[in-house]
């Protein structure tokens, strides 16, 4: 049996994606994309700080990001280029994070999204994340709130991880 289905791989963030990541960035965030000096700032965080990047038939479709900070992993960052949305890779991306967090030793992983990111919120909530606390009028200049939304990790469910 044949397929049509690209190659799908999430793999550590290299050096080398600096300029990839800067410009994929820059189309989904023009407001606020983090610069390729960011991003090797990020980089250089390693090893507390993690990236990984997402490719499709071997070209950059997306990133995710995490803080290791013992007890607790913060997702810094999920994102997945608009032509590969809705195929579950920002699920890909998120179960990564929640493994690399567990692996490291975290009981919990923690997020913070735009309320009006409805994609984003739908992703978080089924992948077991709930909301505990909001920061109101945190995104573009106190007109839309931020949700941080917590999942523990010792309550993995079946199909979560």
């Amino acid at each position: 049996m044949t397929t049509d289905a690209p190659t799908v791989t999430v793999s550590p963030a290299r050096w080398s994606d600096l300029a990839g990541l800067a410009a994929l960035e820059a189309r989904l965030f023009p407001d606020d994309a983090w610069s390729e000096a960011s991003w090797w700032a990020e980089l250089a965080g390693r090893p507390r700080r993690e990236y990984l990047v997402l490719r499709v038939a071997g070209a950059l479709a997306g990133y995710a990001g995490l803080d290791h900070g013992g007890e607790v992993s913060d997702v810094m960052t999920v994102a997945v280029d608009p032509a590969h949305r809705g195929r579950g890779l920002g699920g890909l991306l998120l179960g990564a994070l929640e493994a690399a967090a567990r692996a490291r030793g975290a009981a919990h992983v923690m997020l913070e999204v735009r309320a009006d990111n409805a994609p984003a919120l739908g992703l978080y909530e089924g992948r077991g994340f709930v909301t505990v606390s909001r920061r109101r009028g945190y995104y573009d200049r106190g007109t839309v709130d931020a949700l941080v939304m917590r999942k523990a990790l010792s309550q993995e469910g079946a199909g979560h991880g």
